[in-house]
């Protein structure tokens, strides 16, 4: 497993305390540090704050550092324990209130838990590729930062889901992942076989990643269905077992009808009044939305992620708060 080479000196003048060196140590992990985190909480807000207790817990305890590890391997102890802390203390995962909609919604297919999931960015994600890929990861780069991972991941308890992370998706050895976890190899097995039994149940049967120009045309199509407010369009872009999410909502609509009834009925989401500017978020397509006030401006109004299986949608994700905009330099008026 390839580490990060630490500048000569770097650790006895960090050990000393130098906070330059310090940084110096650290800087190369801290964003697939930051990744890890997003995965375990599925907050991006969460993940920061987890990162940076993870980071002032390893200066503070630097000079108990032995070396009998790599300082990645340390970091990742470190940022996982504080995760699942966190987790396990309630301080995260707690769902925000429940926005009420300015309309009357059809009832939906059913109601979800995950209401704290947010988005990623792919221009942070382009420069956050974890560092090492190791032999026994199972999971695809792509695949792990998908909306519909993460949000499965939030499903698991805590501890499968950091030894699903360490293990298959990091790339950590069994040993290794055992040492961070203070549990047996045995425990370790244990838990990513119970891990990767829930993941496989929640999980379609695979569909090819859809070409980039492929996908261009769909999100293209897309966008345009919606300005239009033409639904049938729009519908035409379903599989046949589209999913509409809509964090922090737990509503969630299943299928082409059921999905079409929702935009019937809000009204807001389709024509002249919508605005969407294109982004990604997630490794997947993604649209800025904004409402058309009376003044003619264009409100921040959420996010939309798309979920592509080949040439046709499988889901659609609404995130309704419109701060997770500012994470994709669109949380500005749109004149």
């Amino acid at each position: 497993m390839a580490t990060l080479t630490v500048p000569q000196g770097a650790l006895a003048r960090a050990k000393a305390g130098d906070r330059e060196a310090f940084e110096q140590l650290t800087a190369g992990y801290r964003r697939e540090l930051m990744l890890h985190c997003y995965r375990m909480l599925g907050s991006h807000t969460d993940a920061e704050d987890a990162l940076q207790e993870t980071l002032l817990a390893a200066w503070r305890g630097l000079a108990a550092f032995e070396g009998r590890a790599s300082l990645r391997t340390w970091l990742y102890r470190i940022a996982t324990n504080r995760c699942l802390n966190a987790i396990r203390d309630g301080r995260w995962r707690v769902p925000p209130p429940e926005p009420a909609p300015p309309f009357q919604h059809p009832e939906p297919s059913r109601r979800g838990e995950a209401t704290w999931l947010q988005p990623y960015p792919d221009a942070a994600l382009a420069e956050a590729v974890d560092a090492a890929a190791g032999p026994e990861r199972r999971y695809e780069a792509r695949e792990t930062m998908e909306l519909a991972f993460i949000e499965a991941l939030q499903h698991l308890p805590a501890r499968q889901t950091a030894a699903l992370l360490l293990r298959e998706v990091v790339g950590f050895s069994a040993v290794e992942v055992a040492d961070m976890l203070d549990i047996s190899e045995i425990a370790v097995k244990g838990l990513l076989r119970r891990a990767r039994g829930t993941l496989d149940a929640r999980r379609s049967d695979p569909v090819p990643s859809p070409e980039a120009a492929e996908e261009r045309v769909v999100a293209r199509r897309f966008a345009e269905s919606l300005a239009a407010g033409d639904i049938d369009a729009f519908v035409a872009l379903l599989t046949d077992d589209a999913w509409l999410n809509m964090p922090p909502a737990p509503h969630q609509y299943q299928g082409p009808a059921a999905i079409a009834a929702f935009l019937r009925a809000s009204g807001a989401w389709t024509g002249p009044r919508l605005r969407l500017r294109p982004t990604r978020a997630n490794t997947q397509p993604a649209f800025g939305c904004y409402l058309t006030n009376a003044a003619g401006v264009a409100e921040p109004a959420g996010l939309i992620v798309l979920t592509l299986a080949g040439d046709r949608i499988s889901r659609i994700t609404r995130f309704l708060d419109p701060g997770v905009l500012h994470r994709f330099g669109l949380s500005d008026p749109v004149a």
